[in-house]
């Protein structure tokens, strides 16, 4: 059982139903995610400005995107974002078969060497950041990753390990 409620529609100000209007125009929905945070609008205005920023635009595929929050959550257990960004792949058009291949070997995938490379990154920069060694830098270097799509990976990782964190200190309830 969640431990914070999700706000309804009548339930928050004009601006957080502004938010949720745009969420929902993305997603077809609005997330407990963001019905939970809508508790405190400061910190739903600038998770969500920053999600629209980091998986809707830059110079990676959504694949790739939706790939690294799917395995950066696996890897932190949160259930919530694995379903969630499941769905995601999908949306983007693969299959329940490609996800599992992903899930299970990387190297299954159609992916790039390069997009490859940037997913394997932003999961060692999750579990274990100190111990990035620079020929593994240099290697993502090698691929072809430029510093823009290293940061954007990154910057994948990071707003999902954080949002991992909160939906299970929350509990927040799977709703795909």
């Amino acid at each position: 059982m969640a431990r914070i409620r999700p706000l309804k529609n009548d339930e928050v100000s004009e601006e957080t139903a502004a938010l949720f209007a745009e969420i929902e125009a993305a997603f077809g929905m609005v997330p407990n995610i963001f019905r939970t945070m809508a508790h405190y609008p400061p910190l739903l205005s600038a998770n969500w400005d920053k999600l629209k920023k980091v998986l809707f635009t830059g110079a990676l595929d959504r694949r790739v995107k939706e790939a690294i929050a799917v395995l950066v959550s696996g890897d932190n257990s949160c259930n919530y974002c694995v379903a969630a960004h499941r769905g995601g792949l999908k949306a983007v058009g693969m299959s329940e078969k490609q996800i599992v291949d992903l899930e299970e070997d990387l190297d299954k995938t159609d992916f790039s060497e390069k997009d490859k490379a940037l997913v394997r990154f932003a999961r060692k920069a999750n579990l274990d950041p100190l111990r990035m060694q620079d020929d593994e830098f240099a290697a993502l270097k090698k691929s072809g990753a430029s510093d823009a799509e290293i940061l954007e990976a990154l910057g994948v990782m990071e707003i999902f390990t954080g949002f991992n964190k909160t939906l299970d200190v929350l509990q927040v309830e799977i709703d795909f």
